[in-house]
């Protein structure tokens, strides 16, 4: 198998977009070579714990309403690209997303990494939901086959809080500054919402090499 580290933020449009993509060349490729770790990576480190009116928090990262809205006008066409209806009205809070890595790293120790990753943008950004709320965490939980009461219980306390900032500043020096970032076996990254055919064509030439190896 070969290594496939994702770095991500669960609030990140080109992110879910990305996945997508990639989910859709891995479901061509049954038999691809990848296994797959999502890292994270927070788009917002500096969010308060409560997180931000998203109207607010857009104009100041985007420098006011019309900058953000064309922005969320080209994401949004490629989102609708790929299939994806991205109900933005329906998110009104931009959450601080430490205590959501945390989950995907708990969610990983159980081999459902790659769930709570998809389940944690889909009640983002197609359900509108706070995802930086315990109870909305602990719902999504539950939804991929973990305890619930559990994971409250964690989320309450510092656990892995320290681990998942330094994974979170090992990552910007190494030089990951965006994100989705992925890396292939290691040393090839890939930053960018990528084309499903270009993860194809990665695959199919990841699988050659792989075969003349064992050849």
């Amino acid at each position: 198998m070969v290594k496939l580290d994702i770095f991500s933020d669960p609030i990140c449009p080109w992110c879910y977009i990305g996945k997508l993509r990639l989910d859709r060349a891995l479901e061509a490729r049954p038999n691809h070579p990848f296994t797959v770790e999502w890292h994270p990576f927070q788009l917002n480190p500096d969010m308060p714990a409560g997180g931000m009116v998203r109207a607010e928090y857009l104009e100041r990262k985007f420098g006011g309403k019309e900058a953000a809205a064309k922005v969320y006008a080209q994401i949004d066409q490629h989102a609708r690209d790929t299939g994806l209806e991205i109900d933005w009205s329906a998110i009104s809070r931009t959450p601080n997303t430490l205590d959501a890595h945390r989950l995907i790293h708990w969610a990983g120790i159980e081999g459902r990494q790659t769930a709570a990753v998809s389940r944690l943008f889909k009640a983002y950004f197609l359900e509108g939901r706070d995802i930086g709320e315990h109870e909305v965490l602990a719902d999504i939980a539950d939804g991929i086959g973990l305890d619930a009461s559990v994971i409250l219980r964690l989320l309450g306390s510092e656990a892995d809080r320290e681990e998942t900032m330094a994974r979170d500043t090992q990552a910007r020096e190494i030089g990951i500054d965006s994100v989705p970032t992925f890396i292939v076996a290691g040393k090839h990254a890939m930053p960018g919402a990528q084309e499903t055919a270009l993860w194809e064509k990665v695959i199919d030439e990841v699988s050659a090499q792989l075969s003349e190896q064992e050849g």
